[in-house]
């Protein structure tokens, strides 16, 4: 399954109750140019799991960075860095889940 399917899946994992009324997934463009995305912790799993920031910078425009900001996950990244990205909140999130089911 590809990144995107993935996050679809795990958004659609947090629709429970009310969840998806007040929080959510937001991705958006900046202005270096490049990509932002943040994901509303809150009320998941996820709420209470440490995530040690990850900083990759290859070039101008090949990097991106992602961190835990109190209660939202949020990340940064160039124009073409969007899946890998979304990938490093997958990899969390996901593991997070794997820990809950065992």
């Amino acid at each position: 399954m590809d990144a995107v399917s993935r996050l679809c899946a795990w958004f659609e994992r947090q629709c429970i109750d009310e969840w998806h009324e007040d929080r959510g997934i937001k991705i958006d463009t900046i202005d270096n140019p490049g990509w932002s995305m943040k994901a509303d912790l809150k009320g998941t799993v996820l709420q209470g799991k440490e995530f040690e920031e990850v900083r990759v910078e290859r070039s101008e425009r090949d990097w991106f960075v992602a961190r835990r900001n109190g209660q939202t996950f949020e990340a940064f990244g160039g124009p073409t860095n969007l899946t890998e990205m979304i990938e490093s909140f997958l990899a969390w999130a996901e593991n997070g889940l794997r820990d809950r089911l065992y």
